[in-house]
């Protein structure tokens, strides 16, 4: 079951009709967090690639790949978040951003290169200035060297790009629980923008050392895997959203999930990946109004026990 499937299901549940996810457009802005090292902000809703944007040249694939982006901007959303390791995204990306979106668009992707054969600044000099071309950009907002990979070869380009303008923030990434503490030795030694890393209301080993550090430290936050790859929404499947989540503006158990996370004030922003509008609007929502407190964060920690 998708979770598109999921929540057409979760509506007919008996109790669910006050729970059917808020998929309209609403007035009310999108919350935004500061970027410490900056002052500037950006919306707390962002946009994930990995998996949805990676197709081809299908009109009707890249027609709700375009809704999705159409819906992003209106809202006033500004962050997308991709890399060269997601085949065609960035590509798709470039051909599909209209020069409006371009324009508001905060745009971060990575550099990757586990093949570098001995030789990772150049080759990441070289993929840098692939991904810019694909992006159809002349500068990119935030550059992040994806899973630490040549970590200190890519950081002497990065810092060099970042005086001449080529970029704007700095940042490094990972997935998985284990990389947390490596995440936190570079967080500790080296002055950077932007950590993305793995968070979410089953998986908050973050919460003890490496989301306050951030806080400390004056490093911005984006959190990937706030659905576990899905797995939360098998969790809860065949339930109705509980009435206690509309105390913090959640009506979908997605908005619940991601404002779990953007509850936490060292986070800067989440991005969810989705290529459905359905999906997108209602992430979206989830960026609107009232957040969950201590108390109702941990009442959603024990119904997904």
């Amino acid at each position: 079951m998708d979770r598109r499937q999921f929540l057409h299901t979760a509506c007919l549940l008996p109790g669910a009709v006050l729970a059917a996810p808020a998929l309209t457009n609403s007035s009310a802005p999108l919350l935004k967090r500061k970027i410490p090292s900056s002052g500037a902000t950006v919306p707390v809703i962002g946009l994930g690639t990995s998996g949805p944007f990676e197709v081809g040249a299908d009109p009707q694939l890249r027609s709700g790949l375009k809704a999705v982006l159409a819906a992003h901007f209106a809202a006033g959303a500004t962050l997308i978040d991709t890399s060269p390791m997601y085949t065609t995204a960035e590509s798709v990306l470039g051909e599909l951003l209209t020069a409006e979106q371009q324009a508001a668009c905060f745009m971060a992707t990575k550099v990757w290169t586990p093949n570098s054969a001995g030789d990772a600044e150049r080759a990441g000099i070289t993929q840098m200035n692939e991904s810019l071309a694909r992006l159809r950009r002349r500068d990119i907002d935030l550059m992040q060297v994806h899973n630490l990979v040549d970590l200190d070869a890519h950081l002497r380009t990065l810092r060099q790009w970042r005086d001449e303008g080529r970029i704007k923030y700095i940042g490094i990434t990972h997935y998985t629980v284990a990389a947390h503490s490596r995440l936190i030795e570079v967080i500790e030694r080296e002055q950077i923008d932007f950590v993305q890393f793995n968070y979410s209301a089953v998986t908050r080993q973050a919460e003890e050392r490496l989301l306050p550090l951030c806080a400390d430290r004056g490093v911005a936050v984006l959190i990937n895997r706030a659905f576990e790859d899905g797995a939360l929404f098998a969790k809860v499947r065949g339930r109705p959203v509980p009435l206690w989540a509309s105390e913090f503006g959640a009506s979908s158990w997605a908005q619940i999930f991601l404002k779990f996370v953007i509850a936490h004030p060292a986070v800067t922003c989440v991005i969810p990946a989705t290529g459905k509008l359905t999906n997108a609007l209602d992430n979206l929502a989830a960026g609107r109004g009232p957040l969950p407190s201590s108390a109702l964060k941990a009442r959603i920690v024990a119904t997904l026990a």
